[in-house]
């Protein structure tokens, strides 16, 4: 018998949710073959087999959650379907809950030991333990080869294992908001994709000094710039010409002027990237997703285009791999694609700005002290952490970021 476990995935990803068997009991197995499709908290991943042979055992079921290197299933190599087979699943879901219990995450860590009695840990959770005192024997791990990761002890508290011993009044706490039984009501699960995005979104609000500053872009210069070029440039690139390109080069020029707002906050240091690595923000069937356009600074409009397309066919498509996502330095979020006016966008931690685009609306604006005209009008919103970055350093951004666009020619020399 060959056991399938869960292969690393990432550094920052531990454990996922089983979407979908590919395989069923008793099917046949190839090596190489797919076998469940797992859902991270970023992107879906499908796990193959290392292994030829039959699927004699499946010991989680869809919706389970499992953890980086647990195994989640059995090939029985050179083996052929058996009735039995089938049965042996029930067994295994009864265990599932018990893997997954709080009061066994002692056990684990008395299994986590090395030849000489100390914890098994990796270099970067002995650190941080060096660092705020903790006892690594103290500290449960979710690792089911007993290994405390950085994580682990991250999460630590030593005053909430009395808390743990009593878990019972979470589930009433969901029962008391169905307020009238006879009211219709549907009770849907979150993915966890979602659930991600809400704890990563909360988590934002609650650790950086976010601020946001607003104005205004005239888009008629940009817009009478799309009409003259965008029949010769969609025939000579094969994409068409839109807004997004203009405003990432926009924002990768204004960065340059205001290296704060592409860096991020490492402890007690602040981390100046030299490199313009653009998120742009697009939804997705199972929530806002933030691609990364690489090296944005050094691409010309088509290429930015281009980008922008691939990773949002990629998104709609659920596609998106985990290097698709990883390492922006800042953000440009549109709103104005579902008609939104004005907003207020929520940092992509560990990004300290996000640049909100919205609604191209005519409004009467004042040429001279004599004349109005109606113009093709835009409100932009520049969130930022006001731990790093000044009012002055934000205006002054979101100020270059109008004058590039409202000098559409001025970007070529950028």
């Amino acid at each position: 018998m060959a056991e399938v476990r869960i292969p690393e995935l990432a550094e920052s990803i531990t454990e996922g949710t089983v979407a979908q068997w590919l395989k069923k009991l008793g099917d046949q197995v190839e090596k190489g073959d797919y076998l469940v499709e797992l859902e991270t908290d970023k992107v879906n991943v499908e796990i193959i087999s290392d292994f030829s042979g039959v699927l004699a055992e499946v010991r989680y079921t869809e919706g389970d959650t499992v953890n980086v290197g647990e195994v989640i299933a059995v090939v029985e190599e050179g083996g052929v379907a058996t009735p039995p087979a089938p049965k042996e699943t029930p067994v295994q879901k009864e265990e599932t809950p018990a893997a997954q219990a709080p009061v066994e995450a002692p056990q684990a860590v008395e299994e986590t030991v090395d030849k000489n009695g100390r914890p098994i840990a990796s270099p970067s959770a002995r650190r941080i333990a060096r660092e705020k005192g903790i006892d690594l024997t103290a500290v449960p791990t979710v690792d089911p080869l007993g290994r405390i990761r950085a994580h682990d002890v991250q999460n630590y508290n030593p005053q909430a294992k009395t808390a743990q011993a009593a878990p019972a009044p979470a589930p009433a706490v969901k029962q008391d908001v169905v307020v009238d039984s006879n009211k219709p009501v549907e009770r849907i699960r979150m993915s966890r994709r979602r659930q991600t995005i809400a704890n990563r979104l909360v988590e934002v609000q609650q650790t950086a000094a976010m601020l946001t500053t607003f104005n205004e872009v005239d888009m008629t210069n940009v817009m009478n710039l799309r009409k003259r070029r965008k029949d010769q440039f969609q025939e000579e690139n094969d994409v068409k010409l839109g807004f997004m390109s203009f405003f990432t080069k926009a924002v990768v020029a204004a960065l340059k002027k205001s290296p704060l707002l592409n860096a991020e906050i490492q402890g007690d240091e602040i981390l100046l990237k030299k490199f313009y690595d653009i998120g742009i923000a697009v939804s997705a069937p199972e929530g806002l997703v933030v691609p990364v356009v690489r090296d944005a600074d050094r691409k010309n409009f088509a290429e930015i285009e281009k980008d922008i397309l691939h990773l949002a066919d990629k998104a709609r498509q659920n596609k998106l791999a985990l290097n698709d996502l990883q390492g922006g330095t800042f953000t440009i979020t549109n709103g104005g694609v579902f008609g939104s006016l004005m907003s207020t966008p929520i940092l992509n931690g560990p990004q300290v700005g996000i640049l909100g685009m919205h609604s191209v609306k005519l409004r009467p604006v004042a040429i001279d002290e004599e004349r109005m005209e109606n113009r093709p009008m835009m409100y932009i919103a520049l969130s930022y952490d006001h731990r790093i970055v000044d009012g002055k350093e934000a205006v002054t951004f979101l100020k270059r970021v109008k004058e590039l666009i409202e000098d559409p020619e001025s970007l070529i020399f950028e």
